[in-house]
């Protein structure tokens, strides 16, 4: 049984690419995945994948996104190891007051480069690019981060697909919750 954990890039924010979840959870079963489960609104399903890796997973899934949905979204898939490496990675762990300032930034494109110019630019030391996610602590609120705003440009926003560290937790913890 492998656990893997689908993340949509800009789904159910706004007006455009609306999906409700009980749908979402259905196309997940026409792909032959089981034991489905969403969090919250905005993107997230965790599922049993069989042996498909997660890469190969994550363009089946888009396909059939677009294909009933209507629309296109960014979509990773992550494997329960990586999604692990990338919390136990938060070098911003013993710093956070408040989880709805802390942003994980799972990387869908292979190239990270990118994200390590952002370190350099980073005047406050409140962002990091990990091996497996980036990582931005906003003490002041995401809205005052000059770094938040660039993570959020036409330059970054196909490369990376953002949760803040409560919803991070939840997914491990609903991961955990299949064993």
């Amino acid at each position: 049984m492998a656990i893997q954990v689908a993340l949509f890039r800009g789904i159910n924010v706004g007006k455009a690419k609306r999906i409700a979840m009980v749908e979402l959870k259905a196309l997940f079963g026409t792909l032959g995945f089981s034991d489905v489960r969403t969090l919250l609104n905005s993107g997230n399903v965790v599922f049993e994948a069989g042996r498909s890796p997660p890469a190969v997973n994550a363009k089946r899934i888009a396909a059939a996104l677009e294909r009933q949905a209507g629309f296109s979204a960014n979509t990773l898939v992550l494997d329960v190891a990586t999604l692990r490496a990338a919390v136990e990675g938060n070098p911003f762990a013993g710093c956070i007051d408040d989880p709805s300032r802390m942003l994980v930034g799972f990387y869908l494109a292979a190239d990270t480069t990118p994200f390590e110019s952002l370190h350099l630019e980073s005047r406050d030391g409140n962002f990091a690019a990990g091996e497996h996610a980036c990582y931005l602590w906003c003490p002041d609120g995401i809205l005052e981060s000059p770094i938040g705003e660039t993570l959020a440009s036409a330059g970054f926003r196909d490369r990376v697909t953002t949760r803040n560290w409560t919803t991070t937790l939840k997914l491990l913890a609903l991961v955990d919750a299949y064993h």
